[in-house]
């Protein structure tokens, strides 16, 4: 069985944090591949501030492509919307059945957890890595159940809000992006407003 992280998000868009955390993961914690799972619609976030998904999977793909153990994952445009994580989690391991699946989240999505649809079947069927977020500290003790592990992973004060944001004021944050992904969002005009 090949061990295949997942880091779903909208990836709006995917930045050099969201690689700096799939590199640490797979790194520290023996996963094969770390697969991006572009979500085309968050079930707790607004549709407004998303781009069209297409430019989404393209920049994820963009960015991922030099990364041989990173792939980018497009199920949830295939599954009925909006997709939850247990739905899609369960359509990966019907349609992949010689991989065994890790659900990587951020401390921000764990203390969600318990909201999220079939928490419990979800928690109990898939291992889940959890790595810090500013202003989301993980608890000191261990996690409650087997299949969770907290990360020791560096917190990393990135987010696609922030670039969205940037990028609309019209600031550089190049360093921000992978290269790729810059140019792809310079070429087609993407973020001006936000």
């Amino acid at each position: 069985m090949k061990k295949t992280g997942l880091l779903f998000g909208s990836f709006n868009p995917i930045h050099m944090g969201h690689l700096m955390i799939a590199h640490y993961i797979r790194a520290f914690h023996a996963l094969e591949e770390i697969w991006f799972v572009v979500t085309p619609q968050n079930p707790t976030k607004p549709l407004l501030s998303l781009i069209p998904g297409g430019h989404r999977l393209a920049m994820a793909q963009l960015a991922v492509a030099p990364h041989p153990p990173f792939r980018v994952c497009d199920i949830e445009f295939y599954l009925p919307q909006p997709a939850y994580t247990i739905d899609t989690l369960d359509a990966l391991r019907t349609r992949y059945r010689r991989r065994s699946f890790v659900l990587l989240i951020g401390s921000d999505n764990w203390l969600q957890l318990p909201q999220w649809k079939d928490a419990s079947r979800l928690c109990a069927r898939y291992p889940i890595i959890v790595y810090p977020r500013f202003g989301f500290a993980l608890p000191r003790r261990p996690a409650p159940h087997p299949h969770i592990v907290f990360a020791a992973a560096p917190r990393l004060e990135i987010s696609s809000t922030f670039i969205r944001q940037a990028l609309a004021a019209g600031r550089d944050v190049s360093y921000f992006l992978p290269p790729p992904v810059a140019d792809y969002i310079e070429k087609h005009n993407l973020y001006t407003a936000f």
